[in-house]
């Protein structure tokens, strides 16, 4: 468990980040999975579809806190919070608005008011928010109902399902952050984790392209340069079952001390889970309302 106001300050930065890049994107999936009707949206309805993803986060930051703050600090932590999510998002609006549009105060009384309606509209709901219950599943489909009628929608299964998908998906996401900052991983095993996920990522879109196009395949094996895949995150989707795994290379596992692969387990588990989850939600989007020959995103 976290302690002092200090050790706040980075996963207060880190919560606020990364829940506005989840509305940012959720937005985005939203968008796709009706491509018809977002075209009508205005930029009030999707300023409102952000808020209400902001919303539900709070409500959720709020209850894992529960597991990471001591009560007496609990308070003061969402207060900080609600701080730092407007100070990054007048961070985000400035380079993309002009100065007329990005009124330092309405950003405020908007994050303002989205904290007190989150409190209004999702406390209600009684459950423990690391496990999956009826109660949780109520309030996740409260919220995809709230999304949908913003969009126009009213009772759109399809526009609440993605929604509900996208909301049940960030549970993981922001418990990670709370759990790295209660227990800080060892540097370098983070650093060859991640950097590992990177590589892999982006060897297997090399794959991908060299696949296309066998000549630049050819080319770039003449160039002498070896890839090696350290570690590799998959998952498959069959029916409505999504299976994801993880793999590491044998010499890199055998190089590795018996602590080191313990905790590259541990943080590769976390991450294969979280783009597992991911994957389905884009998936879902994809099977909802996408085209099949249409692009919907990274997982």
């Amino acid at each position: 468990m976290m302690k002092g106001p200090d050790t706040y300050k980075p996963v207060l930065k880190d919560l606020a980040n990364t829940m506005l890049g989840i509305s940012r994107e959720s937005v985005s999936l939203m968008k796709r999975s009706d491509q018809q009707r977002s075209l009508k949206l205005t930029r009030g309805q999707e300023w409102e579809i952000y808020l209400e993803f902001l919303r539900v986060q709070f409500n959720l930051v709020d209850r894992l806190s529960a597991f990471h703050i001591p009560l007496q600090d609990q308070p003061e932590f969402m207060n900080s919070l609600e701080d730092n999510v407007t100070t990054e998002l007048r961070a985000v609006l400035t380079p993309t608005m002009s100065a007329a549009e990005v009124d330092d105060m309405e950003v405020t009384l908007a994050v303002g008011k989205t904290v007190a309606e989150s409190r209004q509209i999702y406390e209600r709901y009684k459950f423990v928010v690391t496990e999956q219950s009826k109660e949780r599943d109520a309030l996740f489909h409260a919220f995809a109902a709230r999304v949908a009628d913003k969009m126009g929608a009213g009772k759109s299964d399809g526009l609440a399902s993605a929604a509900f998908l996208c909301a049940s998906s960030v549970v993981p996401a922001l418990s990670k952050l709370f759990e790295d900052a209660s227990n800080p991983p060892s540097p370098a095993v983070k650093t060859e984790a991640v950097e590992a996920v990177a590589s892999a990522v982006s060897d297997e879109r090399s794959a991908s392209a060299e696949s296309k196009s066998s000549a630049s395949a050819e080319s770039k094996s003449s160039e002498g340069a070896q890839i090696i895949k350290l570690v590799r995150v998959m998952s498959k989707i069959s029916g409505e079952e999504v299976d994801s795994w993880w793999g590491i290379h044998p010499q890199f596992q055998r190089d590795l001390q018996p602590q080191e692969v313990k905790e590259l387990a541990k943080h590769m588990n976390r991450v294969t889970r979280i783009i597992g989850e991911r994957f389905a939600v884009v998936a879902s989007l994809a099977q909802a309302g996408s085209g099949s020959d249409q692009p919907v995103g990274n997982a």
